[in-house]
């Protein structure tokens, strides 16, 4: 079989600096911090990939983690509002 498989590394839902070892980063940091801090995070979150969006010459993949941590964020207020953790 001469058939070529390609993986992507999806550096916006999955990035593999983040994803190493048992757990993933971002929730490590929502284990860590208060349900305040950790909607404060996603909040700099957001700002920081949008700021930053015309900089480094991947302006569609910073709006593309700036959406991601919004959808995050989102999750993240709806369950404070709710009281859920």
């Amino acid at each position: 079989d001469n058939t070529l498989t390609i993986k992507f590394k999806d550096f916006v839902n999955h990035p593999p600096h983040y994803t190493n070892g048992d757990i993933e980063c971002i929730d490590a940091i929502k284990a860590m911090l208060t349900k305040e801090e950790y909607i404060g995070y996603l909040r700099g979150n957001t700002l920081k990939y949008r700021w930053r969006m015309w900089y480094k010459d991947k302006t569609v993949e910073d709006l593309n983690k700036a959406a991601w941590y919004d959808k995050k964020l989102l999750e993240a207020v709806e369950k404070y509002l709710q009281g859920e953790s």
